[in-house]
């Protein structure tokens, strides 16, 4: 039996994107056995996958992941992260390995000169390049999600009103340049005027609360409502943030009729339900090669700025001050 191991240590977007990879590995690779290393922390993202034999976790010390790795003698290694510490992991364990190219130069180029060598290809079909000296193709059935039946979530946890129909909107994101500011969020919500699901993690639970309080029909009006006089405030908006794991805010991703997302994890995983996305870009751009995989969707973003992108990955605040990538941001988008 040959043994392959697939290294991608992080984030959430990033791993749902290697999900072609393993299952192609493993449906066409002949009495193979795939092993797969991430962080603890991204646990329930890879541990229900049916394609994944065994999974390895990087959590306190390198020097302990890589002993427990050398105990399984692999035949091959798959670096699609290619830092430091994969370095280490494949010098160590001497296998013959295949490394993503990460377009380091090329993102430089875009990023500072604004010099486009980028590639039109998705992230996923380059990194389904790194295998193809092993002979393996794409089988074209987009990305993988797994979510386990008690994190399955039943429509009558939602407000009645969620019920029958909803639309997703993840508001979070790990850098702030990629996050439209709230009052932006209150607008695109007003424009969606829909029952609306906001997703994030418990660091988006505060937003989420000022963006529900704003369309409360009971509420007392807020200082920031101030511009923002002339919107519907027809929007129902359900605060989901920081309420489910991430499995279970993928299952109400699942079961949205459609989806809004910054450039974050659960676009992503938006796109292996093929949900049709509505995908909203700040500080990075589509042209890196991230955006929703096989799935409709639509991009919102301001394309005339010479300052974006400013960076492959995002800052904590716009660089430059005026934050028009977002702030200039038309939502040009109709849903029925």
């Amino acid at each position: 039996m040959k043994k392959v191991l697939v290294i991608r240590f992080s984030s959430i977007g990033d791993i749902v994107l290697t999900t072609p990879v393993v299952r192609n590995l493993k449906t066409q690779l002949e009495d193979v056995e795939v092993h797969y290393c991430t962080k603890i922390q991204f646990k329930s993202i890879v541990e229900n996958n049916p394609y994944i034999d065994k999974v390895h976790y990087l959590e306190d010390r390198l020097s302990d992941l890589i002993k427990s790795l050398k105990k399984e003698n692999f035949d091959v290694v798959i670096d699609l992260h290619k830092n430091l510490r994969t370095s280490i992991i494949k010098f160590r364990l001497g296998a013959k390995s295949y490394s993503f190219d990460k377009l380091n130069r090329q993102k430089w180029l875009m990023v500072n000169l604004k010099i486009n060598h980028l590639p039109n290809r998705h992230i996923v079909d380059r990194y389904m390049d790194t295998i193809a000296p092993l002979n393996i193709k794409m089988d074209n059935l987009g990305l993988d999600y797994f979510i386990p039946e008690k994190d399955e979530v039943p429509m009558d946890w939602l407000p009645e009103t969620h019920r029958k129909e909803y639309v997703a909107y993840a508001i979070g994101a790990q850098h702030n340049t990629k996050k439209l500011p709230l009052k932006r969020m209150i607008e695109l919500c007003d424009k969606i005027n829909k029952p609306i699901v906001l997703l994030g993690g418990p660091g988006d639970e505060v937003v989420g609360n000022k963006i529900k309080q704003f369309f409360d029909k009971t509420a007392k009006s807020e200082p920031m409502e101030e511009g923002l006089l002339e919107m519907n405030k027809k929007a129902i908006i359900y605060n989901a943030c920081g309420k489910y794991n991430l499995n279970q805010s993928a299952s109400l991703v699942k079961q949205a009729k459609y989806v809004f997302s910054h450039d974050t994890g659960l676009m992503h995983i938006a796109a292996a339900f093929k949900k049709e996305v509505f995908s909203i870009w700040g500080n990075t751009i589509p042209s890196f090669g991230m955006y929703p995989y096989r799935t409709k969707f639509t991009v919102l973003e301001n394309n005339k700025l010479d300052c974006r992108p400013c960076s492959k990955i995002g800052h904590q605040k716009c660089p430059k001050g005026h934050f028009k990538c977002m702030n200039n941001i038309v939502f040009d988008f109709y849903i029925p």
